[in-house]
């Protein structure tokens, strides 16, 4: 078999789906201007809440993922010496 690259490789179609993925988050968020909202709550009624709310709740979970690595780490010889 040939060792073929993934699609994901080439920083080119890196940079192309941040761009899309911008993209679309600037698409939801200028949307949200044209649309009737109910919301439940008043903050909720504030322009782009719903994008601030799922980046930082998405930055809350890669952080506590962090800190959870950190504590639960285990050394290299937790199940004992290597030259056993």
């Amino acid at each position: 078999m040939s060792p073929r690259n993934h699609w994901l490789d080439e920083p080119r179609n890196v940079r192309r789906l941040w761009r899309g993925f911008l993209m679309l988050l600037a698409v939801t968020v200028v949307a949200e201007f044209f649309i009737t909202l109910h919301p439940h709550f008043e903050v909720e009624s504030l322009p782009a809440f719903h994008a601030l709310f799922g980046f930082l709740a998405c930055a809350a979970m890669i952080f506590v993922a962090k800190v959870l690595g950190i504590l639960l780490k285990r050394p290299d010889t937790y199940y004992g010496a290597d030259d056993e």
